[in-house]
């Protein structure tokens, strides 16, 4: 039913906006960008795409190296990505004006708009000189044949028609205007974050079109069909970094590990094929902005009704399954060096999220933070989905949430159902 709901609006909104998303569509043919007339460098084409994780999206699992075939989950239904290499199903052909009119107006070489999990409203940011070098260091990688799969979306999401009103909705052509009453670096930190590197990708907060606030949009959300939440990056008590100091917050980045603090799921990815290649001076940048992003707290929903024989469940859950590693009242374990190797649960934020779903993920799959060189050989975790069932699963994530000190709120196996649906969905 909310499918077809929402089918529904997006026939309406074709009515009202197709014209208007053509109307752009056309203005955007004109779009004359001179390309850049500074020297183009492979070494920094190489770099803008280690940060900018193309090849994480790029990349089919098991497949070569940007040759595309990705399958990307959205609410309405698979994306599969597209061949960066200078193979003629890919990118052979392509001057630096065709790829910079994907990058600026998310349109094909051949005039087809580009599906919006392209995230367009960051790459439009990205100024010409940097989209050219991107482009002479995807020409030089190894072309590989890999013809372009058509996307599994349900009618009318895949039309040209539906992408034309979207981007009526939600997306104009810009380019990044820095700040005059900000700084250098913070302005760069702002360029990456919303421009190269696309936090709001996956940190945005998003309605049931798929639309947001644009690049700064930073409120958190559901990643559909991976059963993680994005969370907040304006709120201390789920991913915000307003307090934490500066040096803390670089590691984290760089090494994706520090003061107990893991980068596990999709985060962990970014670290691994984006921010760990930051140069000093990019960290830093990104780091500034990062911390300087405004406080405002999320709303939780309410949660379930306390119940005295879920958590005693839990708590014998976790002196069988978790105390070992994780320590009698949560304080985490040292390993023979004295250095952190399995982390805190009291205080930790994955289980004190407002969203329960990214302790549950971690629960059922196990969580492993990425080997970095910075730390290379981190502590994971198993997998307890074979062993705990729905209701094991709402006891002990209820008892992490309302031990040593928690106020996160109990959840149900209910819950965990519509948690695991959710994470099932394309």
């Amino acid at each position: 039913m909310k499918r077809l709901l929402i089918g529904l609006i997006v026939l309406a909104t074709l009515v009202t906006a197709a014209g208007f998303g053509l109307l752009a569509w056309q203005r955007g043919l004109g779009d004359a960008t001179p390309a850049s007339t500074a020297p183009v460098k492979l070494e920094r084409g190489a770099y803008l795409a280690a940060v900018g994780n193309c090849a994480g999206c790029h990349t089919a699992r098991g497949g070569q190296r940007l040759a595309g075939g990705r399958a990307i989950p959205t609410p309405f239904g698979t994306v599969f990505s597209s061949n960066l290499t200078p193979d003629t199903t890919g990118l052979g052909g392509w001057s630096s004006g065709d790829f910079w009119q994907a990058l600026h107006l998310g349109r094909s070489r051949d005039g087809r708009l580009l599906v919006p999990a392209h995230p367009v409203t960051n790459t439009t940011l990205i100024s010409r000189e940097d989209a050219d070098a991107l482009h002479a260091w995807l020409q030089a990688q190894p072309a590989v044949a890999a013809p372009r799969r058509e996307h599994e979306l349900r009618w009318p999401y895949g039309s040209q028609l539906a992408i034309a009103a979207w981007r009526a909705l939600y997306f104009k052509p810009g380019s990044y205007q820095p700040d005059p009453a900000r700084d250098a670096a913070w302005n760069r930190g702002a360029y990456l974050s919303q421009g190269l590197a696309h936090c709001s990708a996956c940190h945005a907060g998003r309605n049931a079109l798929g639309g947001d606030r644009g690049a700064a949009d930073f409120r958190g959300g559901l990643l559909s069909g991976l059963g993680w939440v994005a969370p907040s990056l304006h709120d201390p008590a789920e991913a915000g970094v307003q307090r934490w100091p500066d040096a803390t917050l670089q590691r984290w980045l760089r090494d994706g590990h520090v003061e107990g603090h893991g980068a596990l799921g999709p985060m962990g990815e970014v670290i691994l094929g984006s921010t760990a290649a930051l140069n000093d001076g990019d960290l830093a940048a990104m780091s500034a902005y990062l911390r300087a992003l405004p406080e405002q707290m999320v709303s939780r929903p309410e949660a379930a009704t306390s119940n005295p024989r879920r958590r005693e469940r839990g708590a014998g859950l976790y002196r069988e399954h978790c105390a070992a590693c994780h320590g009698e009242r949560g304080e985490g374990r040292r390993d023979e060096s004295g250095a952190p190797a399995y982390p805190a649960l009291a205080g930790s934020r994955i289980v004190t999220q407002a969203s329960a779903a990214n302790l549950i993920r971690v629960i059922e799959r196990g969580g492993f933070a990425p080997a970095t060189p910075g730390h290379p050989r981190p502590y994971g975790m198993p997998p307890f989905a074979g062993v705990l069932d729905a209701e094991d699963l709402a006891a002990l994530a209820s008892h992490l949430r309302q031990s040593w000190g928690h106020r996160a709120g109990e959840i149900d196996a209910v819950e965990v159902l519509r948690l695991r649906a959710a994470a099932a969905q394309h």
